[in-house]
């Protein structure tokens, strides 16, 4: 699959209303108008939607008499799925050597002795934090004026 049909493909598959369209004609081929009944949108928004699907390669549209039947193309989509196959095995490798680093470094900080942990040094700044009340005003820890802000 070229990377102009794979971009085509995601492109396509962006919108919900064609995603949505997508999953009625999985069922099998339908006519124009019985796709667009569910949707808030009239019959010429729904074709724009079937328009870019067809570009795509996603779907085909035959003519017969009145009816105008829409079928999936189910390869586009196999392609594309492939295509994230690729990315989703090379992630799966990445986090699992991760996790392999993350054990070792568990297993080295489990085995390493811990110097005690020293008390907090108290700081008197900490203690003179300004925060806000809920009516908007700014305040200091100290409970000095109260001063609105604008």
């Amino acid at each position: 699959m070229s990377v102009d049909q794979l971009s085509a493909t995601f492109a396509a598959l962006a919108d919900p209303t064609r995603r949505a369209i997508l999953t009625r004609l999985a069922d099998g081929e339908i006519s124009v108008g019985e796709l667009a009944q569910p949707f808030a949108m009239s019959l010429p928004a729904v074709t724009k939607h079937l328009n870019v699907l067809e570009r795509a390669g996603l779907i085909t549209r035959g003519r017969d008499a009145q009816w105008r039947p829409c079928r999936l193309r189910a390869e586009p989509l196999k392609n594309a799925a492939s295509w994230i196959d690729h990315y989703r095995q090379h992630w799966e490798q990445r986090l699992d050597r991760l996790e392999d680093y993350l054990r070792t470094l568990q297993a080295e900080t489990a085995s390493t002795p811990r110097a005690p942990a020293s008390k907090p040094a108290k700081n008197k700044l900490a203690k003179a934090h300004i925060g806000r009340t809920r009516a908007g005003k700014t305040r200091s820890a100290r409970g000095a004026k109260h001063v609105r802000k604008k």
